[in-house]
């Protein structure tokens, strides 16, 4: 029932519009169900010379009015009334057809915004609990699939039950043994929709399981195809991909062979119920209890009655499906962020303060900073080195709250981060990560997603300081070039100016660049972050890096090791302290000049090294 009310939940915006529909299609329902009337008539009264009988409802044809028993007249006004039935039937079945559609549509437009959104409100960590092929299918598929089941499935199984009700009426109008068949055959029916409606639900789960699976190892393949290929693996992901198409498809089998037995058994059903149909009709003829019309009349209504029998069975089989996919789209809703929402706005201020007090954060049990004091006074650059897993990047993204800290404060103004506005929070920083993403979408774009509508000159002028300007004229179709999914078909180190640029775009007070110019050489990223330095004098900057070089100008240094701040101060400070950064910088610097030498023998530029 939780599915239910959370798909009604949606729907109840167009249930108005969706009980009009569901008139419309009670009346041609009706329609359809008043033609074996009429063919009743066309035997008794047209082809046959019997006396006039009241059971029928359009016995008021008979009346003389609209042509004597047994004639032309008659045949004809027969005839207009079935063409005006089988008519309004027909254009009423449209309105209906496309206007559910119509509201399946827009039910699946808000589905798939309220996952986007959710998506979009989770953090990382929580996020990562999915993976990437559970998502797209979360997304995408199964919000196809649980919109089926109000625009299509419920109505469906209403317009059965409308059905079954009008029929047996009919049914019992003409004879009350008539019910007998589908009085007897009813309980058959509801123990085998019992038995398939359980086994067609688990094998769902499993199709919906294997289809995330696909989706995961196309997902992957398209993203790592350049690493497939040079580590010479086609072979591996294509037994992969084999493996989990072929998965995929036995499940679908699986559900081919549960339907088949389903059809089989309701097939039995359905030709027992019409042959004693018959039988019961001609018998009762035969005794002169019911017209010979009648046997033609009652041989269609428990037809009916046995295919909405049917329908209900298999629009009940078929909710199956949908009701994983509602029960899974339920869930990804229910999920709650790990990182709540604030309520404070941040005032826009001149400054930007940021303060760090004992802050410590733990992951899984694994402490990844440990009393962090740090302040960070508007227009200051602090950099911040150390090896793989010493915590840097993890203390930047707690400033804008990708990771909440355990205990301790983190302060902007003099105000707790937590309780900002998440939104209000983040749009003080602008961040740069160390893996960089570019859509598929021009490097004109690219730079001003921040502000879509912005003056070109503002695009050029971000890239001018993020040392981008150059070669992206030397593009094709320079800020018109576009650039691939993840950046596909620019360098690594064009790729990290590009987003570089977009940040300086976005010109919040707070410039973070989270190890960032990794790609970029030794002289390009002197040029850069002095160009970001001299045109941004107010702005504060924070700089995480694993060359230390690229730290050598910041107001301070700090150098973390296992989560923690163990050398703080100016890069002369620290180099006259000659601890772990005076070493590791002394290592890099002889490193840099064996390259550079060797560089110089070789005849190899700094363009061929890497950042052009």
């Amino acid at each position: 029932m939780d599915v239910f009310r959370f798909g009604l939940s949606y729907w109840k915006k167009y249930l108005p519009a969706a009980i009009f529909i569901q008139i419309l299609s009670f009346i041609a329902l009706t329609c359809d169900l008043l033609i074996p009337m009429i063919s009743e008539m066309f035997i008794d009264y047209v082809i046959r010379s019997d006396k006039p009988d009241k059971t029928n409802i359009f016995s008021f044809m008979l009346s003389g009015r609209y042509g004597s028993i047994h004639t032309m007249e008659l045949l004809f006004s027969l005839s207009v009334l079935l063409m005006l039935l089988v008519s309004v039937r027909l254009v009423l079945i449209y309105i209906k057809n496309v206007g559910n559609q119509k509201l399946g549509l827009g039910l699946e437009t808000d589905l798939r915004m309220a996952t986007f959104k959710k998506l979009s409100d989770l953090d990382s960590m929580t996020i990562s609990d999915y993976n990437t092929g559970e998502l797209l299918t979360t997304i995408n598929s199964d919000t196809i699939m649980f919109k089926e089941m109000f625009c299509r499935i419920v109505p469906n199984i209403i317009d059965s039950i409308a059905v079954l009700a009008i029929s047996s009426i009919m049914l019992a109008k003409i004879h009350i043994w008539l019910l007998l068949i589908p009085v007897a055959l009813a309980p058959v029916l509801f123990t085998a929709l019992m038995r398939f409606r359980k086994l067609a639900r688990e094998n769902y789960k499993i199709i919906r399981g294997n289809n995330s699976i696909m989706n995961l190892t196309v997902q992957e393949n398209i993203e790592a195809v350049r690493l497939v290929r040079s580590f010479t693996n086609e072979k591996i992901e294509k037994e992969k991909f084999d493996n989990a198409n072929e998965e995929l498809k036995n499940s679908y089998i699986n559900q081919i062979k549960l339907s088949s037995k389903f059809e089989v058994i309701f097939g039995i059903v359905k030709q027992t119920a019409y042959i004693g149909g018959i039988a019961i009709s001609a018998i009762l003829v035969i005794n002169g209890e019911i017209m010979v019309g009648f046997l033609v009349a009652c041989t269609n209504y428990i037809l009916k009655i046995m295919d909405h029998i049917t329908q209900i069975n298999n629009s009940l089989f078929q909710m199956q499906q949908q009701l994983v996919s509602g029960q899974k789209m339920l869930g990804f809703m229910n999920r709650e962020s790990r990182i709540g929402n604030g309520t404070k706005p941040v005032k826009n201020t001149e400054k930007t303060d940021i303060s760090l007090s004992h802050v410590y954060l733990e992951t899984d049990g694994t402490a990844i900073l440990k009393d962090i004091n740090l302040e960070i006074p508007s227009g200051k650059k602090v950099g911040i080195v150390g090896g793989t897993g010493s915590g840097k990047s993890v203390l930047l993204e707690s400033l804008i709250r990708i990771h909440d800290i355990t205990s301790g404060s983190i302060k902007l103004n003099g105000i707790e981060i937590s309780t900002y506005e998440l939104s209000a929070l983040r749009d003080r920083f602008a961040y740069v990560f160390q893996d960089v993403f570019l859509f598929s979408n021009t490097i004109d774009s690219n730079i001003a997603y921040s502000e879509p509508d912005i003056e070109h000159e503002h695009i050029i002028s971000a890239a001018r300081h993020a040392q981008a300007h150059s070669f992206i004229q030397n593009l094709p179709d320079s800020y018109n070039t576009i650039v691939g999914e993840r950046g596909l078909g620019i360098s690594g180190g064009q790729k990290q100016r590009i987003s570089i640029a977009r940040a300086l775009l976005k010109n919040s007070p707070v410039l973070v660049l989270d190890d960032s110019t990794s790609a970029l050489d030794v002289n390009t990223e002197k040029k850069l972050i002095a160009d970001i330095k001299e045109n941004y004098p107010d702005k504060t900057i924070l700089i995480s890096a694993h060359r230390l070089s690229s730290v050598i100008s910041c107001d301070e240094i700090l150098y973390m090791q296992d989560g923690m701040i163990t050398e703080r101060g100016t890069f002369n400070e620290l180099m006259e302290l000659n601890g772990r950064f005076a070493k590791v910088y002394k290592v890099q610097e002889a490193q840099n000049k064996e390259i550079i030498s060797y560089n110089e023998e070789n005849g190899i530029s700094a363009a061929r090294t890497g950042g052009y």
